[in-house]
């Protein structure tokens, strides 16, 4: 008999991540404030659920959420649930929030009877649709274990970071990490081009480098290189400049909190700030273009 999972959160991550549960054959029902999000995953094969309070959850094996926030989080997991869900129903959340609220959540879940992980994600909107998503696990080793069917269904990457609130410090500290990286690919490319340098020759230099990274490789922030990348379709995302700004946001709250130093990631924050208010719309590699166009300057 196919395991049943509630879906809370048909967004642009959500939507494949759901989709591809329900190709695993898990039997799905999906929940979303947009009832155009909610028909969009029937026509997936999920089942639709109008209201998650009453819904009946007496035989769910686990609930997925997606959800924009931390605060958006707590209201499903503490108000919204489904009265009648049954304890030892598995609580997976995706979404990315602060690390302070996915303890409290999962730990308070668990003491209540429900065995809870966050498990944020890598890989963007792309990934998700494909099933090739990395997902960075927080929670009891038990737990861990009992997720692992439903991320796989999802993902290509499954990694254990620890207990509760784990998986969003690895999240957001890598997510740092991106936006630094990013934003010194796109220096470089940059800098190439003044020195007259065409994209393509440095590419296939700086790939078989010292230089090489991520941003470049698989993300080139440059037209051209990788047919893939966001950079060849008008940087339209791919992962958006408001989502980086979050992470960046949630990273240096982390960082306020635990005593660390972190003025690269500080400066992303800043500049990602920028780019929000030039190109809230685009890709968050579209820091090359507005180097290109003067729209970022050096302190």
């Amino acid at each position: 008999m196919a395991q049943t999972v509630l879906f809370v959160g048909l967004g642009n991550m959500g939507s494949g991540m759901c989709a591809n549960l329900v190709k695993a054959g898990f039997e799905v029902h999906a929940f979303d404030l947009s009832k155009d999000a909610v028909a969009a995953a029937v026509a997936k094969g999920a089942h639709a659920v109008e209201d998650l309070r009453s819904f009946d959850g007496s035989g769910l094996d686990a609930m997925v959420t997606m959800l924009p926030a931390g605060k958006h989080v707590a209201q499903v997991y503490m108000e919204d649930s489904p009265q009648s869900m049954r304890k030892g129903t598995l609580m997976i959340d995706c979404s990315t929030i602060d690390v302070e609220t996915a303890r409290a959540l999962g730990q308070g879940a668990t003491e209540r009877g429900y065995p809870a992980v966050d498990a944020p994600v890598s890989g963007g909107t792309a990934a998700a649709e494909a099933g090739t998503l990395t997902f960075m696990v927080g929670g009891a080793p038990e737990h861990f274990e009992m997720a692992k069917p439903y991320l796989e269904a999802m993902g290509k990457k499954v990694f254990h970071a620890g207990g509760n609130g784990n998986g969003q410090a690895a999240k957001i500290a890598n997510n740092m990490l991106l936006a630094i990286s990013m934003i010194g690919t796109c220096e470089a490319f940059h800098l190439a081009e003044k020195l007259g340098l065409d994209a393509q020759t440095f590419y296939d230099i700086s790939s078989n480098a010292s230089g090489q990274s991520w941003s470049m490789t698989s993300y080139c922030p440059a037209p051209g290189p990788v047919p893939a990348a966001p950079s060849n379709r008008d940087y339209n995302p791919g992962f958006a400049v408001p989502m980086m700004l979050k992470d960046l946001g949630l990273a240096i709250e982390a960082a306020g909190t635990s005593g660390s130093t972190v003025p690269l990631g500080q400066h992303a924050k800043h500049l990602y700030e920028e780019a929000a208010k030039a190109h809230g719309d685009k890709d968050f590699s579209v820091i090359l273009p507005m180097l290109n166009e003067g729209l970022l300057k050096a302190d």
